[in-house]
């Protein structure tokens, strides 16, 4: 990832981990939020080793820019080391941040020259698929099902890809992220409802698109 300020070349999870980032692992986000206020410096490695790689997926996903996600996930990073201070405990961590990274996503789309509407190059070969609702595989595959799961996965990228953008983020958000409606509206800062009826019509969309593809 390219180098960026001392701020997050000081924080790399990839140092070695001593019992007191063993400990702060075991914490949930909220503990190691407040360890991390309360002068404990290795709390934001471990919010970094955290989410890092997750939100790297998502800004992929939504830019289709591998180099260019990387850079934004470190500005995400430096936006949290830099705000942290003024977070609403209250509220859940991962929203929070995703919020963060959603708007810097946004803000890369709208200023691009290109159409916004080109995205989704090449998704990931290690996504981890069971950790997401949208599986690409039936449940029950076999490994001679391997052809069938890559082309399954390659018409669902090309699919998503044809979705307009603010349908395109609540889908990704949904389908690819599992975040509850509550937490995709505090994210993308709209209602309950909008949330429901974008992801409805992104969902049948969608579904318009593939479907004839899996015939």
């Amino acid at each position: 990832m390219t180098a960026r300020p001392d701020t997050l070349q000081r924080v790399t999870p990839k140092s070695a981990y001593g019992a007191e980032t063993i400990e702060l692992r075991a914490l949930d986000d909220s503990s190691v939020v407040a360890a991390f206020l309360a002068g404990r410096q290795r709390g934001f490695d471990v919010l970094v080793d955290r989410y890092q790689k997750r939100l790297l997926n998502f800004i992929y996903r939504t830019i289709g820019d591998r180099e260019r996600s990387e850079d934004l996930v470190q500005e995400v990073f430096i936006r949290v080391h830099r705000h942290l201070h003024r977070f609403d405990q209250t509220r859940k961590f991962s929203t929070w941040i995703y919020t963060i990274a959603s708007n810097l996503a946004k803000n890369e789309l709208r200023n691009r020259s290109r159409s916004p509407l080109v995205l989704f190059q090449t998704i990931k070969k290690n996504w981890e698929a069971d950790h997401r609702p949208l599986q690409f595989e039936d449940r029950h595959y076999r490994p001679e099902d391997l052809f069938r799961k890559r082309h399954l996965r390659e018409l669902v990228e090309w699919a998503v890809k044809q979705l307009p953008e603010h349908h395109r983020v609540v889908f990704v958000l949904r389908e690819l992220e599992g975040k509850t409606y509550e937490e995709i509206a505090e994210i993308t800062d709209c209602n309950l409802g909008t949330v429901k009826s974008r992801l409805n019509r992104a969902r049948n969309r969608f579904a318009q698109i593939i479907g004839p593809l899996l015939d």
